[in-house]
């Protein structure tokens, strides 16, 4: 895990890396649907999140990443259960995020979404 510190209104917030924070969530609990062509998600919706750029194309509807805002991310209300339960992401209940990896898409997606 890459450790940066980022100073912002005084408070020290780790650095998410995409690389090496966000892509082992994204492998672990999320490849399996979302890759094309086969992925039942991918084939769903669209998304594909095999790379950053596929991943920050979102899906046939829209995108699902609003860089900088975790509140109106469809990823994060996905994966936090606030779209209904339903819709809640992963559906596989043995592949739900584990809370530290829901806060780390939530700093991530906050601290720009950035490819780094």
């Amino acid at each position: 895990m890459a450790v940066y510190i980022l100073l912002i209104s005084g408070c020290a917030t780790q650095q998410v890396s995409y690389q090496d924070d966000v892509v082992p969530i994204l492998e672990s609990r999320c490849i399996k649907c979302h890759v094309s062509p086969d992925g039942v998600g991918y084939r769903a919706t669209g998304l594909e999140m095999g790379s950053y750029e596929s991943l920050m194309q979102g899906t046939a509807y829209g995108q699902v990443i609003v860089a900088g805002d975790s509140r109106r991310s469809m990823l994060n209300m996905l994966v936090e259960g606030r779209a209904g339960k339903q819709q809640r992401m992963p559906h596989y209940e043995d592949d739900a995020l584990e809370p530290v990896q829901i806060e780390t898409l939530r700093q991530w997606v906050n601290q720009g979404a950035l490819d780094n």
